[in-house]
């Protein structure tokens, strides 16, 4: 069954797992990438580290309609933003493509959290 098809799953729901899928994937990136720029980038490695596994983990979650992903998900979204605002400070490539994606991915955690 395609995550399109859960059937609790509304469009909402839809659009913050698809949000987290992608922040996780460009986290991955921006952390690999950055383990390559030097010591100075090592905040941002941990922050995209924990964003890729907590951005999967809420993705799960929903799919698996958990009672919890509401909390997650406001996890989620603060540790988004924070990862955005760090990535933010750096110009390559792969730091601004985290800083675009991310505050996407919170802003629809926020609203799957309070729903």
């Amino acid at each position: 069954m395609a995550l399109q098809q859960l059937e609790h799953a509304d469009d909402h729901m839809q659009e913050c797992i698809d949000n987290c899928l992608e922040a996780a994937q460009v986290c991955e990136w921006c952390a690999d990438a950055c383990a390559g720029e030097g010591d100075e980038m090592a905040r941002c490695i941990r922050l995209c580290r924990d964003v890729a596994d907590i951005a999967s983990l809420h993705a799960r979650f929903m799919a698996r309609n958990s009672g919890y992903h509401g909390e997650l998900g406001e996890l989620c979204a603060d540790l988004c933003e924070e990862c955005a605002a760090e990535c933010e400070q750096h110009d390559h490539e792969h730091c601004q493509a985290c800083a675009d994606v991310l505050p996407k991915c919170a802003e629809s955690c926020r609203e799957m959290a309070a729903a």
